[in-house]
């Protein structure tokens, strides 16, 4: 709906827009491709294909005088005084068009993955739910029994000679992340001391911590899938660093990895201080661990900053899959969009 929103409004200002002149000289910079390959001359075919296509990034940023000025469909000439060009071309306006359609497509795309890789890794926890109503589990997490803290499973996991390394801390987790990150022990072990924080301890065969979960996935959802104002801001500085001389397809389409790794560290981080702590409050222990989750774990003190990574990797994928899928179905593969291989291994293979 807002990206729809947002082409109504570019139909009714199109005119307007087109009507913004700004000087050549100005027009002339921040382009994708070299000057000397938009103005260059070639007799083969192969070159020619090129300059077509470079006449259309052109047209897209409103900069040559060989465009022809042609009225489109939409409403609107591109009238500009000698000396001046639009700041962005009727032309332009209707790429923008189809892109905005690309983009929607893809994040809606991405956003229904995310909620069904969400609930296919949920399908995993149904029997580990459905383990704690049997008798046999009960009574090997009796209450009433001493333990010490390093003999659970939870303390055998968590507690080990790297844990009173804050360097190696972060290091082991992030490897923890790639092989079953949310293994059965530690699925107990949060379920048991939720039910501990919010419910009566006699609840523990009855309330289903897997639902539970479910339903705030599809709270944290909403959360997402939305498209703030900086993510807007963010993709126009993508659009502005994509020119020539800042190889940004070297850079920036790892951003989303990074951020991705370091959220998927950060939680499995947050679980082995939950361990640490209980080792804290003593040797030994009274049934099973219970753990205390608390904003103070994440950072700033604030969990929804981990929310917020989560949808910018989201939206950022997204827009940059549909920014390759745009810019290569309307201006060819092998435009200066994409003059380099590596470019459209690294954006396919990254997104």
């Amino acid at each position: 709906m807002l990206l729809g929103f947002i082409s109504l409004l570019l139909t009714v200002g199109q005119g307007p827009i087109s009507r913004i002149c700004i000087s050549e000289k100005v027009a002339g910079t921040w382009h994708p491709c070299r000057d000397e390959e938009e103005t260059g001359d070639s007799s083969n075919e192969e070159s020619e294909q090129k300059i077509t296509g470079r006449r259309l990034l052109a047209a897209f940023f409103g900069s040559y005088e060989e465009i022809p000025r042609r009225v489109l469909a939409g409403g609107g000439s591109d009238n500009c005084p000698e000396g001046k060009v639009p700041f962005v071309s009727s032309d332009g306006i209707h790429q923008l068009h189809i892109f905005i359609f690309v983009l929607a497509v893809f994040h809606v795309l991405y956003s229904v993955l995310t909620m069904a890789l969400g609930r296919l890794k949920m399908k995993r926890w149904k029997r580990w739910e459905e383990e704690t109503k049997t008798a046999d589990h009960q009574f090997s997490n009796d209450p009433e029994r001493f333990r010490f803290a390093r003999d659970t499973s939870f303390g055998r996991r968590h507690l080990s000679f790297w844990t009173k390394n804050s360097v190696l801390i972060w290091i082991v987790c992030f490897f923890r992340q790639f092989v079953r990150s949310v293994p059965k022990v530690d699925y107990l072990t949060l379920r048991h001391g939720f039910i501990m924080a919010h419910l009566a301890p006699q609840s523990h065969s009855q309330f289903d911590f897997r639902k539970y979960i479910k339903r705030s996935l599809e709270e944290d959802f909403k959360v997402v899938v939305g498209i703030s104002p900086p993510f807007w801001f963010i993709a126009v500085v993508f659009l502005l660093f994509n020119t020539h001389g800042w190889y940004s397809y070297l850079w920036m389409p790892f951003i989303p990895l990074i951020i991705l790794l370091l959220v998927g560290t950060k939680l499995q981080v947050i679980i082995t201080e939950m361990g640490l702590r209980i080792h804290q409050g003593g040797v030994v222990l009274k049934g099973v661990p219970l753990v205390q989750p608390g904003d103070h774990l994440f950072w700033f003190n604030r969990p929804g900053i981990i929310l917020n990574l989560i949808n910018f990797v989201l939206f950022q994928n997204a827009f940059q899959l549909a920014f390759f899928s745009w810019s290569a179905l309307q201006f060819g593969i092998r435009s200066c969009f994409h003059s380099h291989t590596e470019d459209v291994v690294i954006r396919i293979s990254m997104g």
